[in-house]
């Protein structure tokens, strides 16, 4: 039986949502060092990314690249330090205080868009934004006690960059940014050389785990999550995207037995329930007019 449209990108998304949910929990196995680990993870997403893209544009694969212009170039930077800020708040705080956090990215990025490219934000978005504000302060204020605040940082320096970059994505949506997402990755590589990555230097355990997390889980993901939204509404594509929220730290939790704080739970409930809410009224109203 031949899937509709709407039921391939449901599959899709939520497949790859699945793939993407043990990426927390194998950052935290790796043992080696955190420029050793994004050295590894950035240069094998990197490879197996471009590999899908010359097979996707074959003669015009260095194009698709000179494609991407400032705009790209722009989203390159964000994905850059955004993949800094993400590995190295795994490593000095909780997962779920980086996921839960992370999960804010698209109400960031409505707020950007408010400020950057003048898009009028419904009283529901406004009402998200500050629900989400709400849990990640609450989040904070419970990692002042254990200290984890700098690793709470970099998870929230993470979501403002993932946010900035689906508006820049949504700037130049003519063209496809996977080239610099690629390009991100890839330089991420001689920088965190340069501070002191020991690619050489990596345990057999530690090799396996690499393997698996830059060959399968991060480029099949990515790749799948990039072709969801050509057959869902955005709203819904948001709303999968929470489920990783919710495994991510259970992983953790199931494997090496890391329990949440309370405060991270409750601010995890406020964050989650306004995010379902904002997506479940975002589609009510998209769907008039999709049956009109």
């Amino acid at each position: 039986m031949e899937l509709s449209d709407h039921r391939k990108g449901l599959l899709l998304t939520f497949i790859a949502v699945l793939i993407l949910s043990p990426d927390a929990l194998l950052v935290r196995l790796i043992q080696s060092d955190l420029w050793t680990l994004l050295f590894w993870r950035c240069l094998l997403t990197g490879i197996m990314m471009s590999l899908f893209l010359a097979v996707r544009y074959r003669q015009n694969f260095l194009y698709s690249f000179r494609a991407i212009g400032r705009t790209g170039l722009l989203s390159t930077l964000t994905v850059i330090i955004g993949s800094l800020l993400f590995v190295g708040s795994l490593k000095h705080t909780a997962a779920a205080n980086t996921l839960i956090i992370l999960a804010a990215t698209p109400v960031i990025s409505s707020l950007l868009s408010w400020l950057f490219l003048r898009e009028r934000i419904p009283l529901r978005t406004w009402l998200a934004i500050l629900s989400c504000f709400g849990g990640i302060l609450l989040i904070f204020s419970g990692s002042l006690q254990q200290g984890l605040l700098l690793g709470d940082l970099m998870a929230l320096g993470a979501t403002a960059m993932w946010g900035s970059n689906l508006v820049i994505i949504r700037s130049g949506k003519d063209v496809n940014m996977i080239p610099a997402n690629v390009l991100g990755n890839l330089c991420v590589v001689p920088i965190v050389y340069f501070l002191g990555a020991q690619p050489l230097l990596v345990a057999p355990v530690d090799a396996g785990l690499l393997l698996l997390l830059g060959t399968v889980v991060l480029p099949i993901s990515f790749a799948m999550i990039t072709l969801g939204p050509r057959y869902l509404q955005a709203p819904e594509v948001s709303l999968i995207l929470l489920i990783e929220t919710i495994l991510g730290p259970i992983w953790v939790w199931l494997v090496l037995g890391e329990v949440p704080h309370s405060r991270t739970l409750v601010a995890g409930l406020l964050i989650l329930g306004a995010l379902l809410i904002h997506t479940l009224l975002s589609l009510r109203q998209i769907q008039p007019t999709t049956e009109s």
